[in-house]
């Protein structure tokens, strides 16, 4: 799928598979300090962040970095982070065609696991699942997150699922070694997973090779610098078809910066239209 530019040239897709909110419902303090402190201009965020809090203005925003098509995360991660509910993101995306929403699933606060996430995309519309193990405390094979995927399987949707290291008051990083989604890969052959960050700080080598191992593990690049990438991934040129590209809006407010960085690296034209767009809209079914 092409896009036309104003020039009459094409480009493929464009998309951010990885962007939140701006405004949660609850957002922990020091969550939103940090964020802060990473804008160019931390004393212009609030104004910025609430500029963008219109779904309107924020699809303007994205046409402007050059995206077409943005996954907007929901988040119920009570103790570390903040909640931004499902009803949120439904209601931010709805009729929006630039805004892709994915649902979220806390396994402390829900039983019926494979019943929520049917009902959340049966009947809410949304299109992916956003997993927080580090920040909700689970290891993602565990025998009781089962039935998430086997639904998400079913249903033909992608798990997206953070994994590495993070910054928030709370995390624990153990929950978030790639090597545990081996098992979900193995047990689950037709569920795509997407590892946010890719394993970053400790485990770039075990996303990399995790994701050339299994067909249906992938690599998502968001909160990492495009001029890092080869160095994380000396063969990023070998791995094309199993790399995304996220921004992590609004931690990273540069995204149009990020994808021509991407584009400057040492990779074959093919693969970079793959990590910016071509593997994503496969996973969504575009």
């Amino acid at each position: 799928m092409a896009h036309e530019m104003r020039d009459g040239s094409s480009r493929g897709l464009r998309i951010d598979f990885h962007v939140h909110l701006g405004v949660y419902a609850d957002h922990k303090p020091w969550v939103t300090e940090w964020i802060k402190q990473s804008q160019p201009d931390p004393g212009e965020y609030d104004a910025y962040i609430e500029r963008y809090s219109d779904p309107g203005a924020f699809e303007e925003l994205l046409a402007a970095e050059g995206v077409d098509y943005a996954c907007v995360l929901a988040e119920l991660c009570p103790i570390t982070t903040g909640i931004c509910s499902n009803e949120q993101v439904e209601a931010f995306c709805k009729g929006r065609k630039r805004l892709i929403p994915f649902c979220s699933i806390n396994p402390h606060l829900t039983t019926d696991l494979g019943g929520e996430l049917r009902r959340l995309v049966e009947t809410e519309g949304f299109r992916g699942l956003k997993l927080y193990p580090s920040y909700q405390h689970y290891y993602l094979n565990d025998p009781r997150v089962y039935p998430l995927y086997q639904a998400a399987q079913e249903l033909g949707i992608p798990v997206l699922i953070h994994t590495g290291s993070s910054v928030f008051k709370g995390t624990r990083i153990k929950y978030c070694d790639p090597i545990h989604l081996d098992d979900v890969a193995n047990d689950f052959p037709s569920l795509n997973l997407v590892m946010a960050h890719s394993g970053r700080g400790f485990w770039y080598d075990r996303a990399f090779f995790l994701s050339k191992l299994h067909s249906n593990l992938y690599m998502e690049v968001s909160g990492l610098p495009p001029s890092k990438l080869m160095t994380y991934f000396p063969e990023l040129a070998r791995n094309t078809d199993k790399v995304i590209f996220g921004s992590d809006w609004p931690g990273a407010s540069q995204i149009k910066r990020n994808m021509d960085a991407i584009g400057a690296l040492p990779l074959p034209a093919e693969g970079v239209e793959k990590i910016l767009g071509g593997n994503a809209a496969r996973l969504l079914n575009f």
